[in-house]
């Protein structure tokens, strides 16, 4: 899910994409490399379990809208790829 932030002007708007716990360091440096990206901790409310009201620092990824989308649909992609196995 993209995530806007705020406090910034239109044309500097930057969006944030949760990267999920679990997945591989192989990955996020892979897209760090290939997308005009910046790996960021985000601080995130957990909700689940017994752990409602907890916050988290999770890293994400901070880019631009455009590049974000692309970011998201090869993020997928490649998750899908790697639970599927060889």
């Amino acid at each position: 899910m993209i995530m806007v932030i705020q406090n910034m002007t239109e044309e500097e708007q930057l969006y944030d994409i949760v990267i999920p716990p679990g997945v591989p360091r192989k990955l996020i440096v892979e897209i760090s490399k290939k997308f005009d990206v910046t790996v960021v901790e985000r601080l995130e409310k957990i909700k689940f379990a017994n752990m409602e009201g907890d916050q988290r620092n999770l890293l994400a990824f901070r880019g631009k809208l455009e590049e974000m989308k692309k970011v998201e649909t090869y993020m997928r992609d490649q998750l899908n790829a790697f639970v599927a196995g060889p």
